[in-house]
């Protein structure tokens, strides 16, 4: 490091002892001049910040506030009312965690539980999943198993950890709308394993939804152990400081109170309208410096600590779906969105920090630094060195490389991984995104295309259905996909039903058969009923 560059890291580390956290962007390329004019812009952003976090409406497509930043500092929701929820959510989630752990509240075979199994999807996983792995240790009070995705096969791996122990496993059921279809399906088969296995259901399940919803109203009809509430004001992406992530985290034995402290602390410093002396803000103004406000490059993410190896999940959806917007605040098109990808260090430089350093200038990288190793000393294994010292020296050493190269990088160090620690990077990054989404103008808080993608899942499953039913209905007929296209009168989707019904044919549940003809061979495929 040259004389220049250790002064520039002098000038712009920004250092809080009491988050534990430093932040370097000494190796972004940028003059102060640059920094200046966004300190200006970051003038008309900081009011918008305060109006949100006073109850403003933040997603006027669905007439919501965002609120996860009272989650943490319930007095400074807008009412008293959602301040007591706040309140009274935690202290009951503190309350049933330990009766659970003290054996009070049991499975219908009178053992008490060991097990978690939490059933949800995206935001509903993404977050407790990281927080569990990051301070899960062998003293755990209870295993976390989490049921993510609508997979079959990935079900069964789950589900067969889970045999012969579904009696000692309390299942958490997680749906803001209640009508989600992959946690619905999920459900649906844990609810038939409990049969099998000679078990009711409804005397291990938990449910996080909100009031009146579908599966609140089908908890409340079968009489589940317990319920607790997600609000309106609180997006998936957004929700792990909820009863989405703080029910599991705590009858997983971790301290949901430092958890919830270590946010609460960054969100208040994260509030100085200083941004030189503001973490989020700095962060965000180095994606604005680093994207030129277009977006469009990749952020990789890398941790040089093995407990935060699923943090690049868990960003991936608050960034991409915050950030990924085709159109701003006004209307204009503007194809906003930062891609994130990244595992940990140092197993990236054995996969694609080659890329990084030699290939196409579409990236930039964020490292992320824990001083502490273990809890433990650490043995020299080689050169006078510890393992730590060495994950260390390939940080730098890569950090190094990458501005020998002319590529970007932004460098967060934590002094340890605890609970608090885990809360203040949340935070960190929750109000980054926001601050980040409103300097170049658009809504951080909406997701206008996922909706697309679900609604054509719906149209695929209306017409295999559609197409299934006539071939039972004409059983023994054989048609190509073509024909049955032809007779259902949806000529206009016809790859769709080749990829059903070549889907259909190969799980036997359908009853329906393939048979390949010599002409055609693939697309000349009939399907008919197995009869």
């Amino acid at each position: 490091m040259n004389e220049t560059s250790w002064q520039k890291f002098q000038e712009y580390l920004l250092y809080h002892e009491e988050l534990g956290l430093q932040l370097d962007i000494s190796k972004v390329t940028f003059e102060q001049e640059i920094l200046d004019q966004i300190e200006t812009r970051m003038q008309t952003v900081y009011p918008k910040i305060r109006e949100l976090e006073g109850g403003a409406i933040a997603n006027p497509d669905e007439n919501r506030m965002v609120g996860h930043y009272w989650l943490r500092r319930p007095e400074l929701a807008p009412t008293f009312k959602i301040a007591q929820e706040i309140k009274t959510t935690v202290n009951s989630i503190k309350e049933f965690a330990a009766r659970v752990h003290q054996g009070l509240l049991r499975g219908e075979k009178d053992k008490a539980f060991e097990n978690v199994l939490v059933v949800g999807i995206g935001g509903s996983s993404l977050g407790p999943r990281f927080v569990a792995d990051a301070l899960g240790t062998a003293g755990d009070k209870m295993k976390l198993y989490f049921l993510d995705n609508t997979d079959p096969d990935g079900m069964d791996r789950i589900f067969n950890q889970l045999r012969g122990k579904l009696d000692i496993t309390l299942t958490v059921i997680i749906s803001k709308s209640g009508g989600t279809v992959e946690t619905r399906n999920g459900m649906e088969e844990i609810r038939r394993l409990y049969q099998e296995q000679g078990l009711e259901f409804p005397r291990h399940a938990v449910s996080i939804t909100q009031s009146g919803s579908q599966l609140d109203r089908t908890r409340t009809k079968e009489g589940w152990l317990k319920a607790f509430p997600i609000w309106d004001w609180v997006g998936g992406r957004t929700s792990v400081l909820s009863a989405v992530g703080l029910l599991p985290l705590a009858l997983q034995g971790i301290d949901i109170d430092l958890l919830l402290a270590g946010a609460g602390k960054c969100d208040e410093i994260t509030r100085n309208e200083d941004t030189k002396n503001n973490p989020s803000a700095l962060l965000a103004a180095m994606w604005y410096i680093i994207t030129g406000g277009q977006g469009g490059k990749q952020m990789v993410m890398l941790p040089y600590k093995d407990r935060l190896e699923l943090f690049s999940n868990y960003l991936q959806q608050l960034i991409m779906e915050s950030l990924g917007k085709e159109r701003d605040l006004a209307g204009k098109i503007t194809k906003q969105g930062i891609a994130v990808l990244g595992n940990k260090g140092s197993t990236d430089q054995h996969s694609y920090v080659q890329q990084l350093l030699d290939g196409p200038d579409n990236i930039f990288v964020t490292f992320i630094e824990v001083l502490r190793d273990r809890n433990l000393p650490s043995p020299k294994v080689a050169e006078g060195s510890t393992s730590g010292d060495y994950l260390q020296a390939f940080l730098l050493g890569t950090r190094k490389a990458l501005s020998q190269k002319g590529k970007d990088s932004i460098t967060i160090t934590m002094t340890e991984i605890n609970e608090f620690s885990i809360g203040v990077l949340l935070a960190l990054f929750e109000r980054a995104v926001g601050i980040y989404a409103l300097l170049v103008n658009i809504n951080a808080y909406h997701q206008p295309a996922v909706e697309l993608g679900k609604k054509g899942a719906e149209e695929v499953i209306l017409l295999k259905n559609k197409a299934i039913a006539y071939l039972h209905k004409h059983e023994g007929q054989k048609f190509t996909v073509e024909e049955l296209a032809k007779v259902l009168g949806e000529e206009g989707k016809v790859e769709t039903l080749f990829k059903v019904l070549q889907h259909a044919a190969h799980n036997p549940d359908h009853g329906i058969r393939a048979e390949k003809s010599n002409i055609r061979e693939l697309f000349g495929i009939t399907y008919s009923t197995t009869g």
